[in-house]
């Protein structure tokens, strides 16, 4: 017997986000009409993540119903009920007509509210949510995997004490936070006198705070210009973290510091074999394959901006063996690939990475950053308030959710860039529009 009479009608697009949805609700009956398994076959054919999650919810369902009648309810190890509901909408308001889907799966989930039981309609669609509450029933976003983007962490701290000496700054971090902070967060001394401003990387596991030297504000031609550039820099280049994010707007920094920083890794340390970077093909909402050419043509249209930061790096090291952009490639030093094409690879030995991550869904975060074998690092880069993805938020995108479910743990660091750095301009604009 459901120990809650919660039920939860649930829209496409969240089986989208996360193809295993149906999991979330527990002691609950979850009714999914009978259009949205339609859509889900309409776009099981797509060859972007959309289908790719789309395919993964089909078979999941599959092996839910295996046995059971979907029609009276097909019982869940989470204690839920989950049933497929088709018909019984009536007569339909003259103002939802009904050869659009999203009406079909509103009206059908109305029906429902004859039960007397309270019927929630779940969806990333903020338009369905809207005319879901107009017919009367409770309306609510998919937030199985949201946080609070205005708490997300930030990976470093400010001590307010003026240091003279690395013991005084080490002295003064015990004395202000102690067991406050977690694990590869950073704590930054600032003074008028360059010499006497100290960055800190806390080390949980060992209880010590690691200074970090000024050798670390450079790398691959490229000088940090304040703090957290410089603790960014810190964390890319430490083999021991194997997976980074550098969250912050516009000209902050992210992508130039983390191929600058993966470049320095394969090119003179030889850490790792080559850089993989990836964007997610969102902007347009098209696949590069209705672009022409080969893989590399298509691909170059979205990688501008990565390759932008390879050629202003190229400028300023003129090293011979790295003339131009298409070198770096003919060398192998790097590779491009759209994220489509990330899932179902190994890739041992890589500095990944995955540039405008706000743009992926946690579901995708997850995929991605499991693609990674032995002795590979994940840098994510992205900004959340720049989201391209219509079902994603600041709240509800994979970087945030990244952010807030890995901080502490040994093997993660991050840090929110703030300052844009790329001009005054660019500064005014990201603060002002």
């Amino acid at each position: 017997m459901l120990k809650s009479n919660k039920l939860f009608v649930i829209d496409t697009n969240v089986f989208i986000h996360n193809p295993e949805a149906v999991l979330s609700f527990r002691d609950s009956e979850i009714a999914i009409p009978l259009v949205v398994l339609e859509e889900l076959d309409k776009l099981k054919t797509y060859q972007d993540q959309r289908g790719k999650n789309a395919r993964e919810a089909i078979r999941f369902f599959n092996t839910l119903i295996k046995g059971g009648d979907v029609r009276s309810g097909v019982k869940l190890e989470n204690g839920s009920v989950l049933r497929v509901i088709f018909g019984g909408i009536g007569e339909p308001p003259a103002d939802l007509p009904l050869d659009r889907n999203d009406n079909v799966i509103i009206l059908q989930a109305a029906a429902l509210l004859q039960s007397g039981r309270p019927v929630f309609f779940v969806s990333k669609d903020i338009n369905a949510r809207v005319k879901a509450a107009v017919l009367g029933l409770k309306a609510v976003d998919y937030e199985k995997q949201k946080v609070n983007a205005a708490e997300l962490y930030g990976g470093i701290r400010d001590l307010d004490v003026v240091c003279s000496s690395p013991e005084t700054f080490s002295a003064a971090v015990s004395n202000q936070f102690s067991d406050k902070l977690l694990a590869n967060e950073y704590v930054y001394a600032n003074a008028s006198d360059p010499e006497q401003c100290f960055l800190g990387r806390w080390d949980k596991k060992a209880n010590t705070l690691h200074l970090v030297p000024n050798e670390r504000k450079h790398c691959f031609g490229i000088q940090a210009r304040n703090e957290r550039q410089w603790a960014a820099l810190d964390l890319l280049l430490n083999p021991d973290i194997p997976c980074v994010t550098l969250i912050g707007r516009a000209g902050t920094g992210k992508t130039l510091l983390a191929v600058a920083a993966g470049l320095h890794l394969v090119v003179e340390e030889k850490k790792y074999d080559r850089i993989l970077v990836s964007r997610p093909i969102v902007p347009l909402g098209k696949d590069i394959g209705y672009l022409p050419g080969e893989k590399a043509a298509k691909l170059a249209t979205w990688m501008e901006p990565i390759f932008d930061n390879l050629e202003y790096l190229i400028s300023i090291n003129k090293r011979p063996n790295m003339k131009n952009v298409d070198q770096i490639f003919k060398e192998r030093y790097m590779e491009v690939e759209a994220v489509t094409y990330i899932r179902g690879r190994s890739l041992p030995s890589q500095f990944i990475v995955i540039d405008e991550a706000q743009n992926l869904t946690p579901h995708e975060i997850k995929t991605i950053v499991s693609r990674a074998g032995a002795n590979s690092k994940v840098v994510l880069t992205g900004d959340p308030e720049q989201i391209d993805n219509m079902y994603l938020d600041a709240n509800s995108n994979g970087l945030s959710y990244l952010v807030e479910a890995f901080k502490g743990e040994q093997l993660f660091g991050h840090i929110t860039l703030q300052k844009t750095e790329r001009s005054e301009l660019a500064e005014l604009a990201a603060r002002l529009l």
